[in-house]
């Protein structure tokens, strides 16, 4: 059986826009293994005395909540990116498993890699990614994995989608990662 996972921000002791993380575990548990009773999540899942600040809560789970973590949050430093090809990469769901992530990660010489698919931009290792172009932020429309955050900023409209190969890079000028964690306003800004 698969295990999944899922980043929830925590702040001041209250999971940020649970409805979406609660959406994305039943869709994964309902496409993966025909579960239709939902899973649930809450704040009594976190621990009681959480002091205040930004925190990551991390779970586990499959047909049911296997773990759940929650550690302070610290931005990763990213200041440079550089593309590596896997035509071969599925990551619909939020596996547990990132072990293709992490053999990719080996060969990097920047801080973080934009995975290529039959020629397209997708996302990182750990998060989606957007393009600033002067005028607008634009996300690849080929992710890997529909984030939240990423779903929330188009639904929003702060964010575009659009079909992004190598070649356009040298039309934007900045990139920022954005997750569950990263926001627009909290990701740092990598200069291209």
């Amino acid at each position: 059986m698969y295990r999944l996972l899922e980043s929830i921000r925590v702040e001041n002791g209250k999971m940020c826009y649970r409805e979406a993380h609660e959406r994305r575990m039943n869709d994964s548990r309902k496409a993966l293994f025909g579960l239709k009773e939902p899973l649930c999540l809450s704040d009594t899942l976190l621990p009681q005395q959480l002091p205040y600040g930004t925190y990551k809560c991390r779970i586990i789970y499959s047909d049911n909540i296997h773990t759940v973590e929650v550690q302070p949050y610290v931005i990763r430093s990213v200041r440079s990116l550089q593309l590596a090809e896997c035509n071969d990469i599925d990551y619909s769901h939020k596996y547990e498993n990132r072990g293709l992530f992490e053999q990719l990660s080996t060969t990097k010489k920047a801080d973080e890699i934009i995975i290529v698919k039959h020629g397209l931009l997708t996302d990182t290792t750990y998060s989606n990614i957007v393009f600033y172009d002067g005028k607008k932020w634009i996300t690849p429309s080929s992710f890997l994995l529909n984030g939240t955050q990423r779903q929330r900023l188009l639904q929003t409209g702060r964010i575009v989608s659009a079909e992004i190969r190598p070649t356009d890079m040298k039309h934007f000028r900045y990139a920022k990662l954005i997750n569950a964690m990263l926001d627009l306003e909290n990701s740092p800004t990598i200069v291209l």
